[in-house]
């Protein structure tokens, strides 16, 4: 069945949900034609629900290709889009690790906070000596993302 990738995308914006979570389910099962328009309209798309939508998918696919672009999608103003872009670079596991101990000292308190959490949900022992140098961030987020993670990565 051939699918119309961009119909899809576009569909990820629908009023319905059921239109959403179809889109979504072809999206998934055609990794091979969907992460590249993905992976765009999650760094091009101005719809904050194609942004969340198309970082659950590439989350779920796990192509390494999307970690630079969900890393920075973690600066994106919106709460929702940076919290789904941050589960989605947890799923992707140890080869998200480096890129996000890379941003652990981004100016932006968001950027550094849900850097740790998605750490914490890897669980990489590797990531504890850098996220233990944010437990004295001024940011209160960044500072609970990192006991959060160091514990999580403890357990």
């Amino acid at each position: 069945m051939e699918i119309d990738t961009n119909k899809l995308i576009e569909d990820l914006a629908d009023d319905d949900e059921f239109v959403q979570e179809e889109a979504r389910t072809l999206l998934e099962a055609n990794p091979d034609k969907s992460v590249v328009p993905l992976i765009d309209a999650l760094s091009n798309n101005k719809n904050k629900n194609i942004k969340i939508s198309s970082a659950k998918v590439l989350g779920f696919i796990g192509d390494e290709k999307a970690i630079d672009p969900l890393i920075a999608t973690l600066s994106n103003p919106n709460k929702l889009v940076r919290r789904e872009a941050s589960t989605a670079l947890s799923k992707m596991g140890i080869s998200a690790v480096d890129p996000l101990i890379a941003i652990l000292d981004d100016d932006d308190w968001k950027v550094r906070g849900a850097a740790a959490w998605a750490l914490g949900k890897i669980g990489d022992k590797k990531a504890i000596d850098p996220l233990n140098n944010l437990l004295d961030d001024e940011s209160g987020f960044v500072k609970t993302g990192a006991k959060w993670a160091i514990a999580a990565i403890n357990e």
